[in-house]
């Protein structure tokens, strides 16, 4: 029953989303021809727009550590934790070239951006972000939090999930002593779930406000510029999402169909409000 309830509630929020999108374009156009200047109304939706992408940001560490803290230490066996972790990297790994491999053959097919008519900045001009080339030594040390606290106030999820895999395990290995840490971290898991349902429910919301911003300060117009390179994206996605499912197919054979629909859900949701 609770999962119909939040498959139906995800149906129910991604039809929001989709209202919020069309309200968006209607109130964008109707603000692009009878408002002379927009900049203070597109300064406050995209205050909006602002205020939920940091909603969505502070659910993301503690989620992350409590459903991959509590995985790993319901698994007991280090033996089974471990194969699993290889077998979970390598899929990782792997999904990770291909989605890369299709990006580069979709980028040179199609070729999207091109003619979109939009003003390129001056090749010398700073973007003020600083760059630099990443070591591997670098990189490897990165992937080490020197504090947990510090990993979480940043967002670093690379560091989270290091110190959740090690927390997991050790958990693991304590046995019937972690068990009320445990628990407690798995009621944590289903709390930051529900969390996150919450701030889910912000999102047409921040739907209707980005999209009514844009509308109103480039015209209805702008839907017909982006809708071409959208549209290559939304394929790119498609063809991605074919090669995994015949990969998970190749590996799991019909069980693939369950996984899938498993992660139908959270998909559907992270299409829509992406």
């Amino acid at each position: 029953m609770a999962t119909g309830g939040s498959m139906a509630g995800g149906n129910k929020l991604t039809k929001w989303i989709l209202a919020g999108l069309v309200l968006g374009i209607v109130v964008g156009t109707t603000l692009n021809y009878t408002v002379e200047d927009t900049t203070e109304v597109v300064s406050g939706l995209g205050l909006v727009t602002t205020t939920f992408l940091r909603l969505i940001k502070m659910i993301i560490g503690p989620l992350v550590f409590a459903t991959l803290a509590v995985g790993i230490a319901k698994m007991g066996d280090l033996s089974v934790v471990g194969r699993i972790g290889l077998k979970s990297m390598a899929w990782f790994m792997g999904a990770s070239l291909v989605s890369l491999s299709v990006g580069l053959v979709m980028v040179n097919l199609l070729q999207p951006g091109v003619n979109l008519g939009i003003e390129l900045p001056d090749p010398g001009a700073s973007s003020g972000i600083a760059a630099s080339a990443l070591s591997l030594q670098e990189f490897v040390a990165h992937l080490v939090p020197s504090s947990i606290a510090d990993a979480m106030a940043r967002n670093e999820i690379l560091q989270i999930v290091v110190f959740s895999v090690f927390f997991g395990v050790a958990c693991a290995g304590v046995g019937e002593k972690a068990k009320v840490l445990v628990d407690a971290l798995e009621g944590l898991s289903y709390v930051m779930l529900k969390v996150t349902m919450l701030v889910m429910w912000a999102a047409p919301f921040a739907v209707f406000a980005a999209v009514a911003a844009a509308i109103a300060k480039s015209g209805l117009g702008v839907l017909a510029v982006y809708g071409k390179f959208m549209g290559e994206f939304y394929l790119g996605i498609a063809v991605l999402w074919v090669l995994l499912f015949l990969a998970a197919t190749a590996v799991l054979g019909k069980r693939s169909i369950a996984l899938f629909k498993a992660v139908r859900e959270p998909t559907l949701l992270a299409f829509a409000t992406a």
